[in-house]
C-alpha cells in the first residue's frame, strides 16, 4: 500500500533531524528578509548548494552584529523538516561571522553607520573648561577607577569638587545604566563643568557597553562635556570616539581636567608678568602722551593765549571807537547839507526875500488863485516879520497872456 505524502515526509523528518542533532555550517548569506516578527529569514549557500536558514527572534536579539547579504557566516544549529513545503533548513542557534568574531563586526559596522551620520565629526564637539570646580564622573563605585581619579585628581588639586554617580560598567543592563547616569549628571545643580564616564580595562566582552548606540546617542545629546576614560589604550570604544576629549585611563583623565597647583602657580605667575607689562606700557605710553601735552604752549603758558585775546580785543574795541566817530562826522555832515537844503525851501526864507503869504481866516488853507475868495471874505497875510489881517474889496483875475 503506498505511503501518503504526509507519512513520507515524517519519516524524512524523523530520519533527518535525528541523524544532524546539530550541525555547524559555513556559507555566504543571501535573501536576508526580516518581517515584523523579529525573525531573521536567509538562505546560506557556497558555489554547489545552498540551504534555507531561520534565526528566531529570541536568538537574532542576542546577535552583537547585524546580519547581512553577502556575509560569511559560520552558523550553529538544527537541522529541521518544514513538512509544509517538503523541504529542510537549517533552525540556527548562534552565528558568527566567518573569519571575525562577531563584536568585531557588530564594532564596525556600527561605527560605520555613526560615522556616516556625523556623529564623530570634530566639529561637534565641545571644549572642555579650562579650570573645572564641579566633576562628575559617571563609572562603578567599587571599581578602580573612581579611586585611580581620586588619588590623581586629589594630589594636583584640592579645589575640586568630584562628585560620584553611581554606575553599572560590565555585564546585562550596563548600557541602560551608563545612560541614566549620564542623564542625572545635568539634573544636577549647581550646574557641574564636566563629566567623564568610564571604567578601568578589560577584555573587548567586558568594556562593550561603552560600544553600545544607546551609550554613544546619550553622549552625543550631552549639553555638558563629556571626558571618556575607558581605560583599554589599544582599543578604542566608540564612546571614545563621540566624546569631547578621549582620555587613555581614568588617571589620564584626572591629569586632563585638573590642573596641578604648580601649573596654576607658574600660569599665576605668567599672567601676572604679563598683567604687569600691560600696565608698564599702558603707563609709560601716558607719560609720553603727558610730555607731548606738557610741551604744547596751550598748557605750558596758558596766560599768553589770554593776553592775545585780551590785546585783540582792546584792537577792536578802537577800531569800533573809530568806526563809530567817523559814522558821527558823516552824519554830521549830511545833517548839516540837509539843514541848509530844508533851510533853502522853507517859506520864511522866501518870506524874507519880500514874498507873503496869503491864508483863508476860516479855512486856514492858503489862498492860490483870486477864485479861491470872495469879497467881503477876511484874509490872513504873512510877511516875514509878522502878519496882519485883511477884508476882500474886490477882486481881479488876470487874463491869459495878461503880464
Amino acid at each position: 500500500m503506498p505511503w501518503t505524502v504526509s507519512e513520507l515526509t515524517k519519516r524524512v523528518k524523523s530520519t533527518l533531524e535525528s541523524s544532524f542533532p546539530s550541525v555547524e555550517v559555513q556559507g555566504e548569506v543571501t535573501d536576508l528578509s526580516r518581517p515584523s516578527s523579529g525573525h531573521l529569514y536567509f538562505t546560506l549557500k557556497d558555489a554547489k548548494a545552498q540551504v534555507r536558514g531561520i534565526i528566531w527572534r529570541s536568538t537574532a536579539a542576542r546577535m552583537k552584529f547585524q546580519l547581512e547579504n553577502g556575509q560569511q557566516l559560520v552558523c550553529l544549529g538544527d537541522v529541521e523538516v518544514y513538512a509544509a513545503r517538503g523541504s529542510y533548513q537549517l533552525v540556527v542557534r548562534r552565528a558568527l561571522p566567518a573569519g571575525v568574531g562577531d563584536l568585531q563586526l557588530a564594532f564596525e559596522q556600527l561605527r560605520q553607520r555613526l560615522e556616516n551620520e556625523g556623529m564623530f565629526a570634530l566639529e561637534r564637539k565641545k571644549p572642555l573648561p579650562p579650570f573645572p570646580r564641579r566633576i562628575a564622573f559617571v563609572t562603578s563605585p567599587g571599581g578602580a577607577a573612581i579611586r585611580d581619579f581620586l588619588e590623581v585628581a586629589g594630589r594636583r588639586s584640592k579645589a575640586v569638587q568630584v562628585l560620584l554617580i553611581p554606575a553599572q560598567v560590565q555585564g546585562a543592563g550596563a548600557a541602560e545604566s551608563i545612560c541614566r547616569g549620564l542623564a542625572a549628571a545635568e539634573r544636577i545643580r549647581p550646574s557641574l563643568d564636566v563629566v567623564v564616564v568610564g571604567r578601568g580595562g578589560g577584555s573587548l566582552e567586558d568594556l562593550w557597553c561603552f560600544n553600545e548606540e544607546k551609550v554613544v546617542r546619550r553622549i552625543a545629546a550631552m549639553r555638558l562635556p563629556v571626558v571618556s576614560a575607558v581605560g583599554h589604550e589599544v582599543d578604542v570604544t566608540l564612546s571614545d570616539l563621540v566624546a569631547d576629549r578621549r582620555a587613555l585611563t581614568p588617571s589620564e583623565a584626572a591629569e586632563l581636567l585638573v590642573p596641578s597647583q604648580d601649573q596654576m602657580r607658574q600660569m599665576l605667575t605668567m599672567l601676572h608678568a604679563r598683567m604687569k607689562r600691560s600696565v608698564d606700557n599702558r603707563l609709560n605710553e601716558a607719560q609720553n602722551q603727558l610730555r607731548l601735552l606738557q610741551s604744547r604752549p596751550v598748557l605750558s603758558r596758558p596766560l599768553d593765549a589770554i593776553k592775545q585775546l585780551a590785546r585783540r580785543l582792546d584792537e577792536l574795541d578802537m577800531r569800533a571807537l573809530r568806526a563809530i566817530g567817523a559814522q558821527h562826522s558823516n552824519a554830521g555832515r549830511r545833517l548839516g547839507a540837509l539843514a541848509a537844503s530844508l533851510e533853502a525851501l522853507s517859506p520864511l526864507h522866501v518870506l524874507a526875500r519880500g514874498y507873503s503869504v496869503t491864508l483863508d481866516q476860516k479855512t486856514g488853507r492858503t489862498l492860490r488863485t483870486v477864485t479861491a475868495v470872495q469879497p467881503g471874505d477876511r484874509v490872513t497875510t504873512r510877511v516875514a516879520d509878522g502878519q496882519f489881517e485883511s477884508i476882500v474889496q474886490s477882486r481881479m483875475q488876470r487874463k491869459p497872456g495878461q503880464p
